[in-house]
């Protein structure tokens, strides 16, 4: 079978300042995502990297069809940041042993976070691991697999509106660039 992705999902950098990011957008990213995988690697499952790569992770998961385990790595403790480098606060999950392990967040620059990934799942004894991120930063780490490089701030759908009290509003962060 031949997998080929649609013109628009081929990486590439976006001169715009944000990107702000339907649903729908993000489920043709995912999709794109699992061609590229599919093309020349066959995981026996998926680890996303919480929070936010847990859902381009179970979205590439299920269009692989495969198993969906999550690693949490994090600067944050109930949504305050506390740390200025990441830690891992869960192991990789023990059904990484011996298997072909996909590792998946939704966006790096440095690449600190998803090479702690890498090194939590190497303690794991996997056959192998490849790493694939939705959105990368021009110059910033290579994953084996990449949706698009972009230099915009990315607002995703799931990031656009957060709970205020009890209302939902636009989150802060993007106040002056998105409408309610």
């Amino acid at each position: 079978m031949t997998y080929a992705d649609p013109p628009w999902a081929e990486p590439r950098s976006q001169g715009n300042e944000y990107l702000d990011m339907s649903w729908e957008m993000f489920g043709e990213l995912c999709r794109a995502l699992a061609l590229r995988v599919a093309r020349d690697f066959d995981p026996d499952l998926v680890v996303g990297i919480a929070r936010a790569g847990v859902i381009p992770g179970a979205v590439v998961a299920s269009i692989l069809g495969k198993d969906f385990y999550s690693l949490t790595i994090s600067r944050r403790e109930g949504g305050e940041l506390v740390r200025d480098r990441p830690a891992v606060l869960s192991a990789a999950p023990l059904q990484c042993q011996g298997k072909k392990i996909l590792l998946v967040d939704e966006i790096t620059s440095s690449g600190e976070t998803i090479r702690m990934g890498l090194a939590s799942i190497r303690d794991r004894g996997p056959a192998e691991v490849r790493t694939a991120i939705s959105f990368t930063r021009p110059g910033g780490y290579k994953p084996d697999y990449v949706a698009l490089e972009t230099d915009a701030t990315v607002i995703f759908p799931w990031d656009r509106k957060v709970f205020e009290g009890d209302d939902l509003v636009v989150n802060p962060r993007y106040d002056d660039v998105v409408d309610d």
